[in-house]
């Protein structure tokens, strides 16, 4: 058995670091949209509606409001778990399969950055 460590190079895990850093900016623009979405409040002007189309408005204002809230939690565990990803870089275990202790493809890390499983270990789930 060998001593050889199994990692990505720093220069990788710093070009994985943008991508992630890029995509938990973006996350959190996109989770600011969803929390304003829900939290406003704001009358849509159904006051001079007649009753029917009224509740059946509110109603159909409630079930978005709850499917925004549901992605908004979604959302906030994929910043999460990018976060979590950083701080795998930063131990220099980031990309290393946690079922195998293989590394992860690049690929697969580039379009699914906080991903601690390889396709391999995934499949056998």
């Amino acid at each position: 058995m060998s001593d050889k460590i199994v990692r990505y190079s720093d220069e990788d895990l710093q070009e994985f670091k943008e991508i992630i850093e890029k995509k938990i900016a973006r996350a959190k623009e996109d989770l600011a949209l969803l929390e304003s979405s829900y939290k406003n409040n704001a009358d849509n002007g159904t006051n001079d509606t007649s009753p029917s189309f009224k509740s059946f408005d509110e109603g159909s204002d409630t079930m978005s409001k709850e499917a925004n809230v549901q992605l908004a939690i979604r959302q906030e565990k994929f910043i999460r778990d990018l976060k979590n990803a950083l701080q795998r870089i930063e131990n220099k275990t980031y990309g290393v399969c946690r079922v195998t202790g293989k590394l992860i493809q690049k690929e697969r890390l580039k379009l699914v950055p906080h991903a601690t499983l390889s396709i391999e270990a995934k499949r056998k789930q």
